[in-house]
């Protein structure tokens, strides 16, 4: 559905991006808040109200996603965003992608939810460490 997604589009200077206000203030206004990120980076913290959507998933799941409203897409920096609200606004969604990431918007001070949550290392490393953390200690010995 989503081709875009099957390549690699890289940054591109199309990309609608909105800051911190402007997203809290279309999420106010009922736009929907899609996390791309990794299930470890999910679970560490998140924008509470968002929907979790993780890029690798966006092709399949785009029927979760209204497409009569706008979608405002963060993951940790901007690279994921970035190739989803591209992909997202070649099928015809209104996507735009919010500045600086979940580090920005911690970084400011702006709450996470679960409540204590932090903004998690992207990447495979940081996905194998999480998923140590929780097995049973007898299974994460190397």
């Amino acid at each position: 559905m989503l081709k875009a997604l099957a390549r690699f589009r890289g940054m591109s200077d199309e990309t609608r991006e909105v800051t911190r206000d402007e997203a809290q203030k279309l999420v106010g206004d009922g736009a929907q808040l899609v996390d791309v990120r990794a299930d470890h980076e999910w679970e560490a913290g998140h924008i509470e109200g968002a929907k979790h959507l993780p890029l690798a998933e966006l092709a399949e799941r785009t029927g979760e996603i209204d497409k009569d409203r706008t979608v405002v897409l963060y993951c940790r920096g901007g690279n994921r965003s970035t190739m989803a609200a591209d992909a997202l606004a070649d099928a015809g969604y209104d996507a735009v992608k919010l500045s600086e990431g979940i580090v920005g918007w911690s970084e400011a001070g702006l709450p996470l939810a679960p409540e204590g949550g932090v903004v998690a290392e992207s990447g495979e490393a940081a996905s194998i460490l999480h998923a140590r953390k929780k097995l049973p200690p007898e299974l994460t010995k190397p």
